[in-house]
């Protein structure tokens, strides 16, 4: 169950939800100023007060979960909306920069997919 390629994935993810989650708090890497109507969006959700905190909340426990290998069938069913509305919100409105978000979402997948048999019981 555990291949080598399944173990890079698991971790390059956990890492990557940490840094981008610790991110959200204090701004250390620098993104790139977004379109216009992609900055509007994301205004709206700062602004709500809890939006962003609670994602990047998740984010962070998501990305332990993945690297200490607790539920990790269970941590990549919670990251799955998230990839989507990522990807969606690059394809929509930042599609300049929806590499990285393409990434994310492909390692979602790819993981899910390797994960199956966990799944089975949901669909019986």
């Amino acid at each position: 169950m555990d291949s080598n390629f399944t173990k890079i994935a698991r971790i390059l993810l956990g890492l990557a939800l940490i840094l981008f989650g610790i991110n959200k708090f204090y701004s250390f890497i620098p993104m790139p100023q977004p379109p216009q109507d992609a900055a509007e969006f994301l205004g709206s959700l700062a602004e709500t007060g809890y939006f962003m905190t609670f994602v990047a909340v998740l984010e962070i426990i998501i990305g332990l979960m993945l690297l200490f290998k607790l539920w990790v069938p269970f941590a990549l069913l919670l990251l799955l909306p998230i990839s989507i509305n990522i990807v969606l919100f690059h394809l929509f409105l930042d599609l300049p920069s929806i590499s990285a978000g393409l990434i994310l979402a492909i390692l979602n997948v790819v993981l899910l997919y390797k994960h199956k048999q966990k799944y089975k019981p949901l669909f019986i």
